[in-house]
């Protein structure tokens, strides 16, 4: 997911009329059925995202994440996502399961997340009093991260994926990485978010799954009709800047 020869610190700007467009990156997060992980590669998605940190509802086993990314086509990354992981989990799952990518979404540190030879992205939190200024130092810490993702602060203990927005004005433009942006995305909002923002990717999880009878969220059970509307804005945010 991170660009190839794109200069450190590169932040993307709005493209204006007659300049190339650059497409922006789409994840999807969450995966825990092999129908939902083709769902997002036959919509286009760049990249899914496979849970281990148990205390997510959306966690998956080696079993199950084996067998979702044996059914993917080619060219599909796969992004493995821990929280504050005992350093042999990690390498338990990497023997087990072909992962492109790691995401750390807890409070590791740059040495924790480069020390599994890996690319990595590692989440920053957008929480109460954040500012600019404080989440550049934040992101300063990760500055060998293939991106940055920043996200909605916590909820209920969860570390992402909380369905939550923030304020997209907070996001520092001198990054040392690429942007990644998450938190609260849906198809309603992520063209909006990708005309102000020009992020390098965005990371939808809640904002594309299924409803149950209820009218509740399935959690981990994705939409496959909601997985393309929201890649479908994305693709027209790319192409209809504001």
């Amino acid at each position: 997911m991170s660009p190839p020869g794109r200069p450190k610190g590169e932040h993307r700007s709005a493209q204006h009329e007659g300049s190339p467009v650059i497409r922006t990156r789409v994840k999807i997060c969450g995966i825990t059925r092999v129908e939902d992980g083709i769902a997002a590669a036959r919509a286009g998605a760049d990249a899914i995202g496979l849970v281990f940190w148990p205390g997510s509802p959306r966690a998956v086993d080696v079993a199950q994440a084996g067998a979702i990314v044996a059914a993917l086509p080619p060219f599909v990354s796969v992004v493995g996502l821990f929280v504050d992981p005992a350093p042999e989990h990690v390498r338990e799952v990497l023997a087990a399961v072909p992962l492109g990518l790691l995401q750390f979404h807890g409070h590791e540190n740059a040495l924790v997340c480069r020390s599994f030879g890996r690319p990595y992205l590692k989440a920053v939190p957008v929480g109460a009093g954040a500012d600019r200024a404080g989440l550049l130092e934040y992101a300063a810490r990760y500055d060998d991260a293939a991106g940055l993702i920043f996200d909605a602060p916590p909820s209920g203990g969860l570390p992402g994926g909380t369905g939550r927005t923030f304020d997209w004005a907070l996001l520092p433009t001198d990054l040392p990485r690429p942007l990644v942006l998450s938190g609260g995305l849906d198809a309603g909002n992520v063209g909006a978010a990708v005309r102000r923002v020009r992020p390098w990717a965005v990371d939808v999880s809640s904002g594309v799954e299924a409803t149950g009878p209820d009218g509740r969220a399935r959690k981990g059970i994705k939409d496959a009709a909601k997985i393309a509307a929201f890649i479908d804005e994305v693709r027209n945010a790319d192409v209809r800047p504001s």
